[in-house]
């Protein structure tokens, strides 16, 4: 039995064209051309993409609601006055009473107040009031995404401000 000699892979010559060059591998100009056709399929679908509240920003906004509610409660007993925290579900926002700032929450927020229809003698049902001793109307606003959510709960007697998370389906 005789062997034929083999060729290592190392020292196989190249295939050549008609021309005499090599064709292997990618030229640059085809690398560039594939580069620059993915970045123009990512600039047209990735605006498409809808993009959701996290959980995160989620729970920043039920922070910065709370927040802002505290601060007029505080304005309330500071200033011995009365103070009103507008809260718009329908237009998603809450607005303070005292600085007039405003909490605006995106559309994929579900914006829910559950708020006293008469407090003190007098007819609200927008507004979150605060009074000079610290007391309020109460109130709830729950601020949901599929998944998740938390309520905002202002207590009537206290005044106090809470956050509860809220599992949903």
């Amino acid at each position: 039995m005789e062997r034929q000699p083999t060729l290592s892979a190392a020292r196989a010559e190249p295939v050549c064209d008609a021309q005499g060059f090599g064709q292997q591998g990618f030229a640059l100009i085809e690398i560039l051309c594939a580069l620059a056709i993915v970045g123009l399929l990512a600039a047209i679908i990735l605006p498409g993409i809808p993009r959701s509240t996290t959980r995160a920003k989620l729970e920043s906004y039920a922070v910065e609601t709370a927040a802002l509610l505290k601060s007029d409660r505080n304005s309330a007993l500071r200033r011995q006055v009365w103070v009103a925290t507008l809260v718009d579900a329908e237009a998603r926002a809450i607005r303070s009473g005292v600085t007039g700032q405003t909490i605006r929450l995106p559309p994929d927020v579900v914006v829910q107040a559950t708020l006293a229809a008469r407090c003190a003698d007098r007819a609200t049902g927008r507004t979150i009031d605060f009074f000079p001793s610290g007391m309020s109307c109460g109130g709830t606003i729950a601020l949901a995404r599929p998944g998740m959510g938390y309520e905002i709960r202002v207590n009537w007697l206290t005044g106090g401000v809470e956050i509860v998370p809220q599992k949903l389906l």
